[in-house]
């Protein structure tokens, strides 16, 4: 079944005086929402025994959870000591999220730094291949892994290269970020159409199955001619996309994706507000 939620604590849980991870569960549920995304983005820092009370948390307020990995994975990095460690980064992501009843990892796939485009795709499909290989070692293959499209031009992550990525394993589910998409392809996202024709190229490529419930974020974003700038909220009218146009497309496709708001500070408002445009319709 469909689910909405927030990326994090809004500014009004801080400004409610409210600070622990747990507190965020009550919080989701009493707005009307189903989901909850954790992110792990400076860093793996929890305790496994501080990961089993937010999962308790979570669990007794009916809120799935997800994490999103550090936000410094890079596999295309030449130097194979850092890829490394961005294995560990999506392991460790996973581990956690496990402990907490999730099974959602969410990751930034790479950087295309000095490399030639092609290069650092095939370099990054060579390193999600062996992540594979350590997700079935370590027996994680309980979670899926979400390489998410990215929003900045010189970043490894377009639809076609996210459909590439996922095409190694079943573990890999697209983590489809609307925001993302429409700044990398400067304000492509207008129409249901527009929506409808990515979707159906993920369905056409993956699957039906993969991608009935896969990953989305969403979140209006500056861009300027290199991609992303900067994260919004649904009151801006300059920037898109629209999310009822991705509403559309979703219920003709019939797909029923876990949705998460990374608007700037209005995330679970604004998560309320995508539910509340979607069962409208």
């Amino acid at each position: 079944m469909i689910k909405f939620g927030p990326s994090g604590n809004s500014a009004a849980f801080a400004a409610a005086g409210l600070t622990h991870s747990e507190q965020s569960a009550v919080w989701v549920k009493n707005m009307g929402l189903d989901c909850f995304e954790y992110s792990f983005g400076r860093g793996v820092n929890l305790s496994d025994k501080k990961a089993e009370e937010i999962g308790k948390a979570f669990r007794e307020a009916g809120v799935e959870i997800s994490v999103h990995a550090p936000y410094y994975v890079n596999f295309a990095n030449p130097d194979d000591e850092a890829a490394e460690k961005s294995f560990g980064y999506v392991l460790d992501s996973a581990r956690k999220v496990l402990i907490m009843g999730g099974t959602r990892v969410v990751f930034h796939p790479a950087s295309q730094g000095k490399a030639e485009r092609g290069e650092a795709v095939a370099l990054t499909e060579k390193r999600l291949a062996a992540l594979c290989d350590k997700i079935y070692k370590e027996n994680l293959d309980g979670a899926m892994f979400c390489p998410e499209t990215m929003g900045k031009l010189g970043q490894i992550g377009s639809v076609e290269e996210i459909a590439r990525f996922c095409k190694i394993d079943k573990v890999f589910v697209p983590a489809m970020d609307f925001g993302h998409i429409n700044a990398r392809e400067q304000g492509s996202l207008k129409t249901e159409r527009d929506f409808e024709e990515r979707l159906t190229y993920m369905i056409d490529e993956l699957g039906y199955e993969k991608m009935r419930n896969f990953h989305v974020h969403f979140s209006k974003i500056e861009y300027t001619s290199k991609g992303e700038k900067r994260h919004l909220t649904f009151e801006d009218k300059e920037y898109g996309p629209e999310f009822k146009y991705l509403a559309m497309a979703l219920k003709k496709l019939a797909l029923e994706p876990y949705i998460v708001s990374e608007s700037a500070g209005t995330q679970d408002v604004d998560a309320a507000e995508m539910k509340r445009i979607y069962f409208s319709l």
